[in-house]
């Protein structure tokens, strides 16, 4: 992995993006989403993380995160391990999934090609975290992760999808709360 893509300041904001194996469409059902955001929230109470910005899309989540205890790699290595385990008991528990096997079967494919996995792999390995250095870079990163639905064609407006931050700046908090991001909030 490229020096450009590793946690250097324990202390700093980033912008982090990750991806399930093969950009399979994971998240296409609420229960899926809701694990997600759940798990944040849990890491916000009681892991340190603060959460400035994030956007889950179908196959890819973007945050701008920091934390607090100083420790983000761990930080983000512990919510996608845990993310992983209950999406796939969820998607492996749920009857009415009508891709449930080829998720499955996709899921241990991945993990078969890797030593450090067993069963199955949910999310790729990298993060791809940019320390955040300066308000126009922070801004940059923001918009970037709230115009991500529009890119997509999903929305026309940023604020129009359920899964973003860009909600929260206009005051709607239904999904999950996030920490105040200062001069750009």
């Amino acid at each position: 992995m490229s020096r450009n893509y590793k946690f250097h300041n324990p202390k700093a904001a980033y912008f982090v993006s990750f991806a399930t194996v093969y950009w399979i469409d994971v998240f296409t059902r609420q229960p899926y989403f809701q694990i997600l955001a759940e798990a944040i929230t849990y890491c916000r109470k009681e892991k340190g993380m603060e959460l400035f910005a994030y956007c889950f899309m179908p196959n890819h989540v973007h945050f701008i995160f920091r934390s607090f205890n100083g420790d983000p790699a761990s930080l983000l290595r512990d919510f996608k391990k845990y993310t992983s385990k209950r999406i796939v008991t969820a998607i492996r528990e749920n009857f009415r999934e009508s891709r449930r096997e080829w998720l499955l079967e996709m899921f241990g494919n991945a993990a078969s090609k890797k030593k450090n996995v067993k069963n199955y792999q949910l999310w790729q390995h990298h993060n791809k975290p940019v320390e955040l250095w300066s308000a126009k870079v922070i801004k940059q990163k923001l918009d970037y992760i709230h115009k991500n639905p529009i890119r997509s064609g999903f929305v026309v407006h940023p604020e129009e999808w359920k899964f973003s931050s860009a909600r929260n700046l206009q005051g709607d908090h239904s999904v999950m709360e996030i920490d105040d991001i200062g001069f750009l909030g």
